[in-house]
């Protein structure tokens, strides 16, 4: 079965995001001996499930980190930018609670790890943030506003950062949206099928009209449920840490919080859309989004919302190791596609300007 994108722009962007190889686990071994070298760091190395790289939580006798190794077809210039941007937040905004990057006993960021085949790939160390992340929690209204000032603050601060490589190419950008609809024929679903299309058709019209002037900077590009660290009975100070840097990008401002508008999707069935207006509510307060774009962000958040749907059984097939994460993660996607499209695009603006 053919299973790569429809076209030569997607099948460039897919490659460019890491996502049409797969490739052999990294060796625990190698991981702990490049550890006790450039870190001295000893202790147990878990694996952890992840989209694309090897990531691990190493424990020690006295703390635990994150350990991440990038997959060998991510370019070294991508992964230098997701660390910068980590490292311009902690040095232009200390008190957001943004994981922190270990250095190497040398002073380094990284290192390098040279595969035999003349591949490289990236192994870096981060804190670990402990606590259950968002989507292992049951938020209140304000709760949520509290995460969406936090993606407020990540973007007011991001307005001044920019790196050689921010210009990315990303298949989650959703702003390459409209052109990966290619991928609607790998979905056996009829159904399914016709509510892609009709995503497709809503983005056509509202979104890519305006693609070309709409507000741009440096984004986290990933603020989902499973990025958001939190503390369940605290509503001050409820956010207590963001993680996984692995899709920052320069894109549209508004397409920040039409992810986790994306995830919220569905939670409460009988108003679909209620949680990811309460979110949005406590961005403006850091944030405001221009009264001209506002609309397109249900567009967006769908927009978003189906790209995962359609990508999960594509990246299932091709990265089966790797399967139970993904699954895991957009198992009910169309569903809440499904809910989310029952209210007008117009009503759901209503939403956002009251909240």
């Amino acid at each position: 079965m053919n299973t790569s994108p429809a076209t030569d722009f997607a099948q460039r962007l897919f490659e460019e995001s890491g996502l049409t190889s797969s490739h052999e686990p990294i060796d625990v071994a190698l991981v702990s001996i490049f550890l006790e070298k450039y870190y001295r760091l000893n202790g147990r190395l878990g694996r952890l499930a992840t989209e694309k790289d090897d990531t691990f939580r190493l424990r020690t006798d006295t703390s635990d980190y994150l350990v991440k190794v990038s997959p060998p077809d991510e370019a070294e210039t991508v992964v230098h930018f997701q660390t910068a941007a980590m490292r311009y937040l902690e040095s232009s905004a200390p008190h957001l609670p943004v994981q922190r990057v270990k250095l190497t006993v040398g002073g380094d960021d990284n290192v390098a790890i040279r595969l035999s085949d003349g591949r490289t790939r990236i192994l870096r160390v981060f804190d670990f943030v402990a606590g259950p992340v968002l989507a292992q929690t049951s938020p209140n209204a304000e709760q949520l506003a509290k995460a969406g000032e936090m993606l407020g603050r990540l973007d007011e601060v991001l307005k001044a950062f920019a790196h050689p490589a921010d210009r990315r190419g990303l298949v989650w950008d959703i702003r390459h949206f409209h052109q990966l609809t290619g991928l609607v024929k790998y979905t056996t679903n009829p159904e399914h099928r016709r509510l892609a299309r009709e995503v497709f058709w809503l983005y056509d019209e509202a979104v890519v009209p305006r693609l070309n002037d709409l507000e741009t900077q440096v984004i986290h590009g990933d603020f989902s449920p499973y990025n958001v660290v939190v503390d369940p009975k605290s509503d001050d100070h409820f956010v207590t840490g963001v993680i996984d840097f692995g899709d920052t990008v320069r894109s549209a401002v508004i397409f920040d919080p039409a992810v986790p508008m994306a995830n919220l999707l569905g939670r409460t069935p009988g108003r679909p859309w209620r949680d990811a207006c309460a979110f949005v509510a406590g961005y403006q307060r850091q944030r405001p989004i221009k009264a001209s774009e506002l609309p397109l962000l249900p567009v967006a958040a769908l927009a978003r919302l189906t790209l995962r749907a359609l990508l999960t059984n594509w990246r299932a097939e091709r990265a089966p190791e790797r399967r139970e994460y993904l699954l895991g993660h957009a198992k009910d996607d169309w569903v809440n596609i499904e809910r989310a499209l029952a209210v007008s695009v117009d009503d759901v603006i209503a939403q956002l300007r009251e909240a």
